[in-house]
């Protein structure tokens, strides 16, 4: 697989929708984590990431404005153990809380499907990366229909085993703008991964459609003690550390 320029992927795609990015810094030293939300209506705009434990919280920037909290209001990332857990919706939860009982990570998500939202049927997109004893592997996986049908989910796992420095991969939920909105096809897209957090920030962030982006969070995690920086940017406010 070639690489793809993620500059270029977000620049070029007004509507990629949520968006996950998992990946190791090119010194070998970090396994990278991040998460973006975009929104084209004012339910979903309206919404900003707040810290929660040793994870995040998408939250109302607005409470009084806040019409159906079921698909925009939930945790992104939690933190089991030495697994970081990163997801576009209320499948975090799940994937904790069987993950906690000792099943793996797919076992997690076949009690789960795409969302309910047709008839757009966002795709479920998780990630989830584990840090032990100096080691690092990653999986992502995708939940979707078949060609939007809604009577069937396809459900793919693609699992990175040391993952080489600075590469990373890229998944999201919708392949670009539509009506309805197109899901994401094929495996996730091979990207480059920079060492300083707050650059990676940057080009993500300032890659986003200015319009419909909303929030992005980034947090780079020490391989070899599981000690973490995040980045917290949110449209609707200011940044944070």
């Amino acid at each position: 697989m070639d690489f793809i320029s993620l500059e270029k992927e977000l620049k070029e795609n007004t509507y990629p929708g949520r968006g996950i990015v998992i990946g190791k810094t090119p010194d070998n030293t970090k396994a990278v984590l991040a998460y973006f939300i975009m929104g084209r209506s004012e339910n979903s705009r309206n919404r900003i990431f707040v810290e929660e434990g040793t994870g995040i919280r998408t939250q109302a920037f607005e409470p009084s404005k806040l019409v159906d909290p079921s698909l925009v209001i939930y945790a992104p990332v939690r933190v089991l153990g030495n697994k970081t857990i990163v997801t576009n919706g209320d499948q975090t939860d799940t994937i904790y809380e069987l993950m906690d009982k000792q099943q793996t990570f797919e076992q997690a998500l076949r009690t789960r499907e795409f969302e309910p939202d047709a008839p757009n049927y966002t795709p479920r997109i998780s990630g989830i990366l584990h840090i032990e004893s100096g080691s690092y592997h990653y999986a992502m996986s995708i939940l979707k229909t078949q060609n939007g049908n809604p009577n069937t989910c396809n459900r793919y796992t693609f699992a990175y085993s040391d993952p080489a420095a600075g590469e990373g991969h890229f998944i999201h939920t919708y392949r670009c703008d539509g009506t309805p909105l197109p899901s994401f096809e094929g495996e996730p897209k091979l990207v480059e991964i920079l060492d300083d957090i707050e650059e990676f920030t940057d080009l993500i962030w300032n890659s986003l459609n200015e319009e419909n982006k909303i929030s992005l969070f980034v947090r780079y995690i020490t391989i070899a003690d599981g000690t973490y920086q995040s980045k917290i940017i949110n449209k609707n406010g200011s940044c944070s550390v």
